[in-house]
């Protein structure tokens, strides 16, 4: 479980994308931070939401980062047998 008062920059709210986690005061969810610094870097995702701080790109990564630190691995989908 990840320790909510480690990571004032990163809020859920159930009313807010069905409660995913995103950056706070925002719309804009952790996830698609992430997929947008793998597709478009840093630089890229400030130009398109400019009111992203470098803070908030870090708390992201942060907030990920311990997320996988329970992860049992990568769980792949067996395709049905014809």
């Amino acid at each position: 479980m990840v320790d909510a008062e480690e990571y004032t920059r990163i809020a859920s709210d159930p009313g807010i994308l069905g409660g995913k986690p995103l950056v706070k005061g925002t719309r804009l969810s952790v996830a698609s931070v992430l997929n947008a610094l793998a597709s478009i870097g840093a630089d890229g995702l400030k130009e398109g939401y400019p009111f992203v701080t470098d803070e908030d790109i870090e708390a992201c990564l942060r907030y990920a980062a311990s997320i996988m630190e329970t992860e049992r691995g990568v769980r792949h989908a067996v395709p049905a047998q014809p």
